[in-house]
This record gives structure tokens, sequence and C-alpha cells, in this order.
């Protein structure tokens, strides 16, 4: 939930409001009536009007800032692991991995012998 006077951006326009959609205004108010499909009433300082709004057509400032250097780090480093032709990184990175949670199941897998493997299947085969 947004907080009054926090500062948002206009990302998009359900209701065809002729929002500025990109440009940011400040929460002025909240709606609360239940029969209404508004959530805010938003100030655009750029057009010097109010507008009802619904959740889905703002965000926060600081959370589509967050986003963007999400994604702007995640593609330096696609770029990084492409120029030093590290596979291994590139796979990690495009697949979601963690680093740690790859090395922790290898190693698990290698500890086990032949034979400790065949007694974990006849003790739970028995059970």
């Amino acid at each position: 939930m947004l907080h009054l006077g926090e500062k948002i951006v206009i990302v998009g326009d359900a209701f065809e409001q002729n929002l500025p959609v990109g440009e940011y205004g400040f929460v002025i108010a909240y709606d609360r009536n239940p029969d209404n499909a508004f959530d805010y009433v938003i100030r655009s300082p750029k057009t010097g009007r109010n507008y009802f709004v619904p959740q889905s057509d703002v965000e926060s400032e600081e959370r589509l800032i967050e986003q963007e250097v999400e994604r702007r780090t995640q593609e330096a480093l696609i770029d990084y692991a492409l120029a030093t032709h590290n596979e291994k990184l590139f796979r990690q990175i495009m697949n979601g991995e963690s680093n740690d949670a790859g090395e922790q199941n290898e190693s698990t897998k290698e500890v086990m012998s032949q034979a400790e493997f065949i007694k974990q299947v006849n003790l739970r085969a028995w059970i």
C-alpha cells in the first residue's frame, strides 16, 4: 500500500482516463469507498490535475528504481559472462540458479558411493 505524499509513477491507464503514463505524481488521498473501483487519488504536477486511479495503474518510484537496478545488473553480468566466455556463469544467470545450491547438489551426489546407495534403497524398500 502506498503512503500519503509518496512519489509514484503512473504505469497504466486501465480505465482510459487519459492518464499521463510514464509521468510521476503524488498520492494525496485514499479512496476507501468499497463500491468504487479506485484505490487512490493522485496529483499529477505536469497536468495540474487530480486523478482517481486503481492500484494497478501506479507504482512506487522506489520500487521501479529497484527493478531497473536488478535488470541492469543482470545485463552487465550477462555481458561479462559473454566477454570472458564463462559458460557456467552465463547458464547460472539465464536459469536463475544460485552458485551455492548447484555446488551442494553435486557434492552430495559424489559423497554417496554405490554400496551406500544400494544400502539406502534396500532400507527404504524394507520399511
